[in-house]
């Protein structure tokens, strides 16, 4: 390949659009990874907490059985259940707030999909418009140019070579003879 070779560029450049495009999508899939071991954690920690909010509500509900067959400490039963209530709150209102955060963090990872995405279709359009435009006012005028110069240069050849020889005598055999 010859650096003036227009098509060497174009070579160039897709070389160029191919490793943009992997370093891309190496990207989209680096977010989605991440993504989904968040969404891999929150789960795990749902998991982990339902068990615990079932036996917290178990517990309270015991302890109002217990706060009514003794009515002695039924007073610190209730601060205690009531505790417990509010800790059963807080926790569910931590989830849903957990909840909130990966839905919107799968949202941002969408739309960024999706941003890249748009990018890259306007790249690649922008790519064909540039190509076009230096074919039809680079490479075609080039062309033309190089036509009209080499049939200048013949031109040129035919009017400057020297005058053919005139056959004005008769050759003999042996003058005539190739060999």
């Amino acid at each position: 390949m010859n650096l003036n070779d227009p098509q060497f560029w174009m070579m160039i450049a897709s070389i160029v659009i191919a490793v943009c495009f992997i370093v891309m999508a190496t990207g989209m899939l680096w977010i989605a990874i991440t993504v989904r071991r968040v969404v891999s954690t929150v789960k795990t920690v749902e998991a982990r907490v339902e068990p615990l909010i079932s036996k917290v509500d178990a517990i309270s509900a015991q302890g109002k059985e217990i706060s009514v067959h003794f009515t002695e400490i039924s007073g610190n039963l209730s601060v205690a259940t009531k505790y417990l209530a509010e800790s059963t709150e807080l926790i569910k209102e931590e989830i849903a707030e957990l909840k909130v955060l990966v839905s919107e963090t799968a949202i941002t990872a969408k739309d960024k999909v999706e941003m890249v995405s748009e990018s890259i279709d306007r790249t690649h359009a922008k790519v064909m418009d540039t190509t076009e435009f230096v074919n039809r006012k680079i490479v075609l005028p080039a062309r033309e140019i190089a036509a009209i110069m080499a049939g200048v240069k013949k031109g040129l050849e035919v009017l400057f070579a020297p005058a053919p020889k005139q056959i004005d005598r008769v050759y003999v055999d042996d003058e005539m003879f190739i060999g």
